[in-house]
């Protein structure tokens, strides 16, 4: 399998992974031509896509679905809520309700020669969901906008090939920042975003001998920055009651408006 962000931050989230014949992205939310952009570096066209993920329906994941589904009738996969939530308040545009098919947390699905199995998890949405997809026994998770992870996560996220995580905010950073109170809140509490140590110490939990890569993603462009997160991340690891090292797994930081490099599983 192939993987490899094209965009994850607060301004706008996409994310590739696809095998020879299989090619999907999990959100849409930047522009259409950015998002073909990114694919086209990777020897790969929005037309070659089968299907689009969509984990909650906040802008800065969906606001290029509109256009994707119109311009190419693309397959998008979404829980019942949110794909009606779209529909109905038109937050990427009118888009034709037969190209949604509707997913449950748990509940696997195949897209091609691709597993995909949602997981649910704990953000302000309505039904969101992060995604863990497999094939030919390898596995990638992308898991991003979620405010606490338990043991249900942990499970779900186990044995990873290549793990995206997201890594939204230094706390400090945060709290002194010029952020309104309420929306303060909102990201730190239980159904916001991951702080950078938050992040690592959920990595810690699901670190294994064949993990090859974790990206760490979803970004704030406010209140983090990519050294700090993944500075932070490694030091969460190096603390951590693990067997590993921060140093026995590569590392790398997704870009807020710019493809990564490709992984493969």
């Amino acid at each position: 399998m192939r993987f490899f962000s094209i965009a994850s931050g607060s301004s706008g989230n996409c994310i590739y992974t696809g095998t020879d014949t299989t090619h999907l992205i999990v959100d849409a939310g930047i522009s259409g031509k950015k998002i073909e952009a990114g694919l086209n570096t990777a020897g790969v066209t929005s037309k070659d896509l089968n299907g689009i993920l969509v984990t909650h329906e906040h802008r800065d994941h969906i606001c290029g679905l509109g256009v994707m589904a119109r311009r190419y009738g693309i397959p998008m996969y979404a829980t019942a809520d949110t794909i009606d939530f779209i529909i109905d308040n038109e937050p990427a545009g009118k888009i034709d309700r037969s190209l949604f098919n509707v997913v449950k947390a748990d509940e696997e699905f195949e897209v091609g020669d691709i597993t995909v199995t949602p997981i649910s998890i704990s953000h302000d949405a309505v039904d969101p969901v992060a995604y863990k997809m497999k094939s030919a026994g390898k596995s990638v998770g992308v898991i991003t906008d979620l405010g606490v992870y338990d043991d249900y996560i942990i499970s779900r996220l186990k044995g990873m090939d290549i793990l995206l995580i997201e890594a939204n905010h230094d706390v400090r950073m945060l709290e002194t920042g010029r952020y309104p109170y309420p929306l303060k809140q909102r990201i730190l509490g239980k159904k916001g975003h991951l702080s950078n140590e938050s992040s690592g110490q959920l990595l810690t939990r699901l670190l294994h001998d064949k993990l090859k890569t974790v990206i760490l993603g979803h970004l704030s462009k406010e209140n983090n920055y990519e050294r700090l997160a993944y500075e932070t991340v490694r030091l969460e690891i190096s603390m951590g009651e693990t067997p590993y090292k921060e140093d026995d797994f590569p590392i790398y930081v997704a870009g807020r408006d710019c493809p990564s490099q490709v992984f493969t599983a």
